[in-house]
């Protein structure tokens, strides 16, 4: 499974790509308002830092608006991806963005029968929000095995991104269903390294070094 981090934050990306864990980057006007960074500034600086795909999600309504807004960031960088609301307009875009060749992923999904759709219009991502689902009581995760079985029946190449990750648990989870790709935050990327029994294991190893040390030194 690939991961994306979930931020427009460079720190993050950099700390990320260090320990190997970042395979792209999904941004959103939310998450660049965070950054109280000039727009395009950030962006191609993200473009530059990482090697994948990075994520540009379009502010337009519309289909027309929204296909111009998507054309000036493709030309940003060959990594770039344009996210498109899942509405009756973004769909339209995703069929006219992807039949000339740009990527595409769709955000903002929360049913099995948006996942289809975006799918046949052509786009490169799905992206079903999980965490928001688990917040009114409804399983995220069965959306995201109902998406991939469809996905599997009718052999589409549409990716999916499990979107709105808030532990660990769902990123195991996703991973264990077989998804392709989940965008996480960088602060539930640490959460996944650490466990407390690591802890305690390295330190006892340590400890157990340095007596044996101690009596060595001792023998001399």
């Amino acid at each position: 499974m690939k991961f994306f981090i979930d931020t427009a934050n460079l720190e993050e990306i950099k700390k990320g790509l260090e320990l190997g864990l970042v395979d792209g980057v999904t941004t959103n006007p939310s998450l660049i308002a965070k950054e109280k960074k000039p727009f395009l500034e950030l962006i191609k600086e993200i473009l530059k830092l990482v090697p994948g795909p990075v994520s540009i999600e379009v502010t337009a309504v519309d289909a027309e608006n929204m296909v111009k807004e998507a054309k000036k960031y493709a030309k940003l960088g060959d990594n770039a991806v344009i996210k498109i609301p899942t509405t009756n307009e973004g769909l339209k875009a995703i069929k006219k963005l992807s039949s000339e060749g740009i990527k595409t992923n769709a955000t903002l999904i929360f049913s099995p029968s948006q996942a289809l759709l975006v799918a046949k219009a052509g786009a490169t991502y799905a992206s079903p929000f999980i965490g928001r689902l688990d917040d009114i009581s409804q399983r995220g995760m069965d959306l995201i095995e109902q998406v991939l079985t469809i996905y599997d029946n009718y052999s589409f190449d549409t990716e999916v991104i499990v979107a709105s990750v808030r532990n660990p648990m769902h990123v195991v989870e996703a991973a264990l269903l077989g998804a392709h790709i989940a965008t996480i935050p960088f602060s539930t990327i640490k959460q996944l390294i650490n466990h407390p029994l690591t802890d305690i294991g390295l330190e006892r190893f340590l400890k157990d070094w340095e007596n044996y040390n101690k009596e060595v030194a001792k023998k001399k």
